[in-house]
């Protein structure tokens, strides 16, 4: 493990520096090194984080930090700091990616495939759950990978219907895989970590916080190449996900409804933004022709 990998890990593990201060670090000196009594840490930290006294505390955790790898990887967990080449090249380029990654399942899936997310309520009329086997049986036989946030509602359904198809998907999860929210979807958690890949930006033994799953959503959009919103309150979730895929330079797509239908509002006002309305996979493919797509880092 090299220096960076090392930093990277242990302070995220551990909490030693936030995750934005480490990110900071990291951008400031991909090698975080910590040997130079003017390290790029202390500049960015603005003089509050001193060198020497981080460099300690790493060397102190670093003993430990081998086993507990290793623990994590007899559970399938890998560890993917950004400064892996494991780490998506896509999910790297957004403002604010994870310093680090915890990965359970298939990690190949970070870099094959083309990716989309689809996110919507979490109360899906039946015209919802009929739209998200729609598209997502056209986008699977299509060997698209289909992100979403394993929440209840159109995201698991998203996921469900993925693995019905035969096709592969990424749930991002709020917490750590020690905590499933919701438990409803334990079951297809636990399915996902065999066969496909959960992701999370937080250690496994961490509790989801109410804050982590806005925070979540970036990843979800990150990883994409557009997101598609099902059904969604003009206010939710699925729109703060639709935003941040805006300022992330993706695509976004919404799925038109009932006028009557409370659960329409959010793609409506997406659509007034200038989202494209979408009524099949095949609008999709018109938005996102495949010579545009880059998934590895150019040399």
């Amino acid at each position: 493990m090299d220096q960076a990998a090392a930093c990277l890990i242990t302070c995220r593990i551990n909490q030693l520096l936030s995750p934005s201060l480490l990110l900071k670090w990291w951008k400031a000196d991909p090698l975080m090194s910590l040997s130079n009594p003017s390290c790029a840490l202390e500049t960015a930290s603005q003089g509050k984080v001193k060198t020497a006294a981080l460099k300690n505390k790493i060397e102190e955790q670093y003993p430990k930090l081998q086993h507990l790898l290793s623990v994590y990887h007899q559970q399938g967990i890998e560890v993917i700091p950004i400064s892996s080449d494991q780490y998506p090249f896509w999910l790297k380029t957004i403002y604010d990616p994870p310093p680090v990654l915890f990965a359970k399942g298939d990690i190949s899936l970070l870099s094959q495939g083309r990716k989309i997310g689809i996110v919507g309520t979490r109360h899906p009329t039946a015209y919802g759950i009929q739209v998200v086997n729609h598209l997502t049986i056209e986008l699977c036989h299509k060997k698209w990978v289909i992100v979403s946030g394993l929440a209840s509602g159109i995201d698991g359904l998203s996921h469900a219907a993925s693995i019905k198809a035969k096709g592969r998907t990424i749930g991002v999860i709020a917490g750590g895989f020690q905590n499933i929210y919701p438990r409803e979807n334990l079951q297809l958690a636990e399915y996902m970590a065999k066969h496909h890949l959960l992701l999370s930006e937080h250690p496994p033994e961490t509790k989801p916080q109410k804050w982590h799953f806005p925070m979540r959503n970036r990843i979800i959009s990150g990883l994409s190449e557009g997101i598609i919103v099902v059904q969604g309150k003009e206010k939710s979730g699925s729109l703060i996900t639709a935003y941040q895929a805006l300022e992330q330079g993706r695509e976004v797509f919404a799925v038109p409804g009932s006028v009557f239908d409370p659960y329409a509002g959010g793609p409506i006002k997406l659509i007034q933004e200038g989202a494209k309305a979408i009524w099949s996979a095949e609008d999709i493919y018109a938005e996102l022709p495949e010579r545009n797509v880059q998934y590895t880092e150019p040399f």
